[in-house]
């Protein structure tokens, strides 16, 4: 029974490999010439400030939240179109109410100004 998962267990063994090599390979053969941009820390598009606990501007997190509702788009309505035949008008209903509830978040978005870049 076990030998069934042999190439289960080659598989990952392979794929270890593989990623194990190639980290290697770039560590190895990678060139090394580190100033004083590449060792700056930084973080979510701006440089780092004293207080740790410092709020994030508002728009930071309306942007996260549009790539949010246009993914989830995006990520359903692909299956949606495959099947709409054999779903008929139920699904095209509920479709409809889905792309309301996205298009609500899209229009709280814009009213909120995460659109509009300085």
């Amino acid at each position: 029974m076990l030998e069934n998962y042999l190439p289960v267990l080659i598989f990952i063994a392979i794929g270890i490999g593989t990623g194990l090599v190639m980290t290697l390979m770039g560590f190895m053969l990678g060139t090394r010439k580190p100033d004083v941009e590449k060792t700056s820390p930084y973080e979510c598009g701006f440089e780092a400030f004293e207080d740790t606990r410092m709020p994030f501007d508002v728009r930071y997190y309306l942007v996260a939240i549009l790539f949010i509702i246009f993914d989830l788009e995006i990520a359903f309505l692909f299956p949606w179109a495959v099947v709409l035949d054999d779903i008929g008008w139920f699904g095209y209903i509920a479709m409809m109410i889905f792309l309301g509830i996205l298009v609500i978040g899209f229009i709280y978005e814009w009213k909120k100004g995460a659109l509009e870049w300085e």
